[in-house]
């Protein structure tokens, strides 16, 4: 396509919500699909070895959080520069970018990947294994660490795909793999009995499938044209796409961060309580699965506004980005409050679906009540996400980064820490509602602050004298 015959905005503008619905659609399935890996190997896992497995899978999830921290780190940087480059009708430049990404992605995904299979006992005796888990925990990690580069590769690309006007093609990528694990689970887990190993074998195979369904679009990019000479490392390249995905790289190492204090929190508190040590952390986990979906639909939501604003922005067109901001978090909690009142209403239901083990009624008065009051107000936390990252699609990722600390590392980490000393276990769960509190009302004041900006940017270019 001749570039001065580009179109003037990703799916051919029309309107707003036509728009906003065209990319967010396929990027929130795309980001269900992809949480739902380890959904998938926590239901099947958990009715075939019981809670005991759960508890495994959530001692090992931590590692996959880093690695995600990484894909969108890399990722969303990518995809973020890619879309402001087009905006200003700089193409040579976003080729450059998406070269240098996909270089970076390939690289670092087989870094990690070996850096968990060397080190992952110490690493799992640091998220909280314990004797009874650790063998489990083990097992699955030592296969899934194979995977770890083609999680980057796969999410990358279907975040690379969404930014050049495919969102469907982006959803494809990630629905294909997934179907892979889920018939492979049951196939390694339910009919042939391989345990979580099996579970772990069938991620693989899916991640594999959807990154190399990934890596095809590269031939079939709409905006640019990609050069061999384009695929190359280039540090200030890195450095710049490091900080624009810098935001939503924080948010899962906070992520991280969080489950490792919840989890070992939930060892100790939970021994001093009638639940003993494997009931909470094998709740926890599941309810942490559960919330990972609503995540998915948030980050689903975060991705299709990301190219939208930064296009739009960077064409100084502020009255749309406001507007593609206001319709994101309207359409964030309409999804929430669906989810919120599932939560509420069905908690029980949900969790039966993953098993439960020995101690059945103990292990579900627990974990209903964890489900309840730790999803409490899952809707604030949506909007947090979607604010922070919105500074970052309009080129402020710094504001943005710290912004996404606010809930787990500024305050959710030291409500965990503070409030089991009073309440004891219960303490881990109540910190949720309160942080995400504290958290909306400070990501709200500096949105109210940059709204205010762009209004007075609008009126300076209209009036320029």
């Amino acid at each position: 396509m001749n570039e001065n015959t580009r179109p003037e905005n990703p799916l051919g503008y029309k309107s707003i919500p036509v728009l906003i619905a065209g990319f967010a659609i396929p990027s929130i399935i795309a980001m269900i699909v992809s949480s739902l890996y380890n959904v998938v190997d926590q239901i099947f896992i958990g009715q075939k070895v019981g809670y005991l497995g759960n508890a495994a899978t959530n001692i090992a999830f931590p590692l996959t959080t880093i690695c995600m921290a990484i894909t969108l780190t890399i990722g969303i940087g990518t995809a973020a520069r890619y879309s402001l480059y087009l905006g200003r009708k700089e193409h040579e430049k976003a080729a450059r970018n998406i070269g240098n990404g996909l270089c970076m992605m390939i690289l670092f995904g087989i870094i990690y990947g070996l850096v968990i299979f060397v080190f992952h006992e110490p690493l799992l005796r640091a998220f909280g294994a314990n004797d009874n888990v650790f063998p489990y925990a083990a097992e699955y990690t030592r296969i899934t660490a194979i995977g770890m580069p083609f999680i980057v590769i796969m999410n990358g690309m279907s975040t690379i795909s969404r930014a050049d006007g495919s969102p469907m093609y982006s959803m494809t990528s990630m629905v294909i793999g997934a179907v892979v694990n889920t018939a492979l689970d049951y196939l390694f887990v339910m009919v042939c009995g391989f345990g979580v190993g099996g579970a772990a074998w069938a991620t693989v195979i899916g991640q594999m499938i959807s990154a190399g369904y990934g890596l095809l679009y590269l031939r079939k990019l709409k905006r640019i044209t990609l050069r061999k000479e384009h695929i190359r490392l280039e540090l200030q390249q890195m450095r710049k796409t490091a900080v624009m995905g810098m935001s939503n790289g924080l948010t899962q190492l906070a992520i991280t961060v969080l489950q490792i204090v919840i989890n070992r929190s939930l060892v100790y508190y939970g021994s001093l309580s009638i639940y003993g040590e494997d009931i909470p952390l094998a709740a926890s986990g599941i309810v942490m699965k559960i919330n990972a979906i609503i995540l998915a639909v948030i980050i689903g939501l975060v991705q299709a506004m990301q190219p939208l604003v930064g296009y739009n922005y960077g064409a100084k067109k502020f009255d749309r980005v406001r507007k593609i901001y206001k319709l994101t978090i309207l359409i964030e909690l309409v999804i929430t409050g669906i989810g919120l009142a599932v939560f509420q209403i069905f908690p029980r239901e949900l969790l039966s679906i993953f098993g439960s083990g020995e101690n059945e009624e103990l292990y579900f008065e627990f974990a209903v009540m964890f489900m309840r009051v730790f999803l409490l107000l899952i809707p604030m936390t949506g909007v947090q996400v979607i604010s922070s990252n919105f500074f970052a699609a309009i080129g402020k990722p710094v504001k943005g980064a710290l912004l996404s600390l606010t809930r787990q590392v500024f305050f959710l980490i030291p409500l965990v820490l503070i409030l089991p000393l009073f309440f004891g276990v219960y303490g881990i769960m109540y910190a949720s509602p309160l942080s995400d509190v504290i958290s909306f009302v400070t990501v709200m004041i500096f949105i109210a602050r940059e709204m205010k900006q762009m209004k007075g940017k609008e009126l300076a270019a209209a009036c320029p004298d």
